[in-house]
Parts: C-alpha cells; structure tokens; sequence
C-alpha cells in the first residue's frame, strides 16, 4: 500500500485504476531510463575529456 503525491494530492496506489498503475509504471520506468541516460552521459563526456588529452599530448610539439 504505498502512497504517492501528485499535485498536493495523496492517493493510495493499490486503488488506482488499472490505466493510472500503468502510467504510474510507465512514468517511474521513464525516470529510470533518464537516470541511466545521465549516467551514460556522464561517463561518455569523461572517456570524451581523456580522449582529448590523449589527443593533444599526441600531436606534434612543432605545429
């Protein structure tokens, strides 16, 4: 019986309508996904810092 809050207003999960449980699912598995989403970002923009380090120590001194 868990509770959520949604525009000041309190309802009890197990007594939603089927059609709000599922939108209710949906909207968590939404808020999982951008959390994996920011995560995947986050690691991507660092491997993308160390590939630009790695690039300038790469060129040449002389340019």
């Amino acid at each position: 019986m868990a509770k959520i809050k949604i525009d000041g207003k309190e309802y009890d999960t197990d007594t939603l309508p089927e059609e709000a449980r599922d939108n209710l699912n949906n909207l968590n598995l939404c808020d999982q996904r951008l959390g994996q989403l920011k995560r995947d970002a986050a690691i991507t923009q660092t491997a993308r810092n160390a590939y630009a380090a790695a690039l300038k120590a790469a060129l040449p001194a002389d340019a």
